[in-house]
């Protein structure tokens, strides 16, 4: 409440202005971060109040918003109903999930012909409080599946530029790793390494339930199999087991488009039991040894016909030009229709610039 008093300046009147809005908590997708720890250790989160109003007609400034960088494939519940908020999959992606409080009215507002001097004046609003439990469910075009020192890590980290911990026993990879397969048309697929699945795994036997859900966002499953039968496992009943695992933990995910993938075949055991692997499961796997390298190709492939990621070109077309549609360009001049085939150059026409005094019309 303000009422302008200054010299020469007969009935002033009131002059008392708003307070400003307090900001928002926003969650926003960031391709640039990978869990929520920082969630974790510094679970309050504050947004700005906004600022108070003044005498001579000044509205107080609205408070910053509070932005939250989270992962993509975060899910925002409430803590105490359990209810799902958002569900925040694409890069940039936001969403408020605290408004902040309305701001007061000041005096000025309350002012008319027959209320020239109001007094009257309105606190601020409260601003949103909320309890949320936040749910991190990895997002990867392929999960890998396997069983505790089946080579998941070693396919991952020979697939991609991850490096994901490495070690000759059980339960190495203790969170879900992420690496991206680049072809050489620059598609891209990305693989989630899930930490080693156990029989039961579907009824909470260890962390299966932490490891399994984050597969539910994978378009296709990757079965892992130590044709070696390290720790004196029989591959065929692996096999079986993760099948059923996952047919248990949700019917519609064992429906999805899967590989089954032979791993560790530069082992005399492995190519022991491959043919019974066959023969007990009717399965072809796909060969690989991520020792020697050998069969990646092959896995490669088998992932794009599922997958099927959209080429891209250092400059963006709609479709892929044919090589063979290519005309010759062995004689002394290049000809113009070879130039659609140079897809790092940016051959479309600019826009026109506007004039400032025109505003948006070109």
């Amino acid at each position: 409440m303000s009422f302008r008093r200054e010299a020469l300046v007969a009935f002033g009147g009131p002059d008392g202005g708003d307070g400003g809005r307090g900001g928002d908590v926003v969650l926003v997708a960031s391709e640039h971060v990978s869990s929520l720890l920082s969630l974790y250790y510094d679970p309050k989160c504050y947004a700005q109040d906004g600022a108070p109003g003044q005498g001579q007609k000044m509205f107080g400034k609205r408070g910053k918003d509070l932005v939250v960088n989270v992962p993509l494939g975060t899910e925002v519940y409430e803590a105490d109903t359990g209810l799902l908020i958002a569900d925040i999959v694409s890069p940039g992606q936001r969403v408020i999930v605290a408004k902040g409080g309305a701001g007061g009215f000041g005096n000025v507002h309350f002012k008319s012909s027959v209320n020239q001097a109001p007094t009257e004046h309105t606190p601020g609003g409260e601003g949103e409080e909320k309890r949320l439990r936040l749910e991190l469910k990895t997002i990867a075009d392929a999960g890998l599946l396997g069983f505790p020192n089946a080579g998941k890590s070693s396919l991952l980290s020979a697939l991609s530029s991850a490096t994901p911990k490495i070690a000759s026993y059980p339960f190495t990879t203790l969170n879900p790793m992420v690496g991206t397969v680049v072809y050489d048309d620059y598609a891209r697929v990305r693989i989630a390494d899930v930490p080693g699945i156990i029989e039961g795994a579907a009824k909470g036997v260890g962390l299966g339930l932490a490891f399994l859900k984050h597969l539910e966002r994978s378009r296709v499953l990757v079965y892992v199999i130590d044709m070696a039968g390290t720790d004196n496992r029989k591959p065929w009943d692996d096999c079986r087991i993760l099948k059923k695992e996952i047919e248990e933990y949700s019917v519609e995910l064992a429906e999805r488009p899967s590989i089954v993938v032979a791993n560790k075949l530069d082992t005399e055991e492995a190519k022991a039991n491959l043919d019974e692997f066959i023969r007990e499961t009717g399965v072809d796997p796909v060969k690989i040894s991520c020792v020697s390298r050998e069969g990646l190709e092959d896995f490669k492939r088998a992932l794009r016909d599922i997958v099927q990621p959209k080429p891209k070109f250092h400059h963006t077309h709609a479709d892929a030009p044919d090589l063979k549609e290519l005309p010759d360009t062995t004689g002394a001049e290049i000809p113009s229709d070879a130039l659609r085939f140079a897809t790092f150059l940016k051959l479309e026409k600019p826009k026109a610039k506007s004039h400032p005094s025109r505003g948006n019309i070109h």
